[in-house]
């Protein structure tokens, strides 16, 4: 039983990460000079925002379930939103005519407002998850949530390092890219939700 617990909050995590990745992989291609501790910050910022919301959701089926539900047709909208104007920024930075200075291209790494708006964004259809475990108690919706934050860590880990590698060999081209990535998940994010 717990195998199985632990497996399925695994598949659970790998699932909710997918778009957390991709996003991390379009950081590594803009900020291809990242340090190794950054990449834990961002990371984790990642992984807090996925631990964080499967609980939320948890919570409000618990206690709050009608607020909840009439919120939800609003997730794919504000997922949308942030970033289709993450990705959009990115791509304007990135076609914008070369040459920038010392000081632009620090400019271009992204910022706590940026990453905390992406964190959101890509974990908000975890409050979902929710639903799905509303069933468990506090300790086994913890266990999950914790299990699914995990896997997220490691999973934009990994993302960042092959974004990054990426980024050295694409230069001025890889913020166009990863704009684009960015719209594009947003895009698949509203289409899921309103399907």
């Amino acid at each position: 039983m717990t195998l199985i617990f632990f497996l399925n909050s695994v598949a659970l995590g790998v699932g909710l990460a997918m778009d957390a990745f991709s996003v991390s992989l379009a950081n590594g291609l803009r900020e291809p000079f990242m340090s190794r501790r950054r990449m834990c910050a961002v990371a984790g910022v990642y992984a807090f925002f996925q631990y964080a919301m499967p609980l939320t959701g948890w919570f409000c089926v618990r206690k709050i379930a009608e607020i909840f539900s009439s919120f939800r047709p609003f997730i794919p909208w504000i997922a949308l939103f942030l970033l289709l104007y993450i990705g959009g920024k990115m791509i304007f930075e990135g076609i914008r005519p070369n040459g920038k200075t010392d000081e632009e291209a620090k400019s271009l790494k992204l910022s706590r407002g940026t990453l905390f708006m992406q964190g959101i964004a890509t974990s908000i259809d975890a409050l979902s998850v929710g639903f799905t475990i509303a069933e468990y108690g506090f300790f086994k919706a913890n266990a999950a949530s914790l299990i699914i934050a995990v896997v997220t860590f490691i999973l934009c880990f990994i993302a960042l390092a092959i974004g990054k590698t990426a980024g050295t060999r694409l230069s001025d081209k890889a913020s166009v890219l990863g704009g684009t990535i960015l719209v594009a998940i947003g895009i698949e994010i509203f289409i899921k939700g309103i399907l």
